[in-house]
């Protein structure tokens, strides 16, 4: 990116998704490191805050 292009971005601007995401990646590393075992689902879903049948839950271990 050249000199001008650099001088015009409006570094004030975010990605709310993106900074949503990396807010639950860091819960989700606290918890982790916080844990004595393995997370079990629920506990992931806790963190995530997710309910029992929350719609677009998606399983985290691929089913066979």
């Amino acid at each position: 990116m050249d000199a001008v292009r650099r001088h015009d971005l409006d570094l004030r601007v975010h990605d709310r998704v993106a900074l949503d995401e990396i807010e639950l990646y860091a819960e989700m590393l606290s918890a982790v490191a916080a844990a004595k075992e393995p997370l079990t689902n629920a506990e992931i879903d806790m963190v995530l805050g997710l309910g029992p049948g929350d719609a677009g839950r998606r399983e985290l271990t691929p089913q066979d």
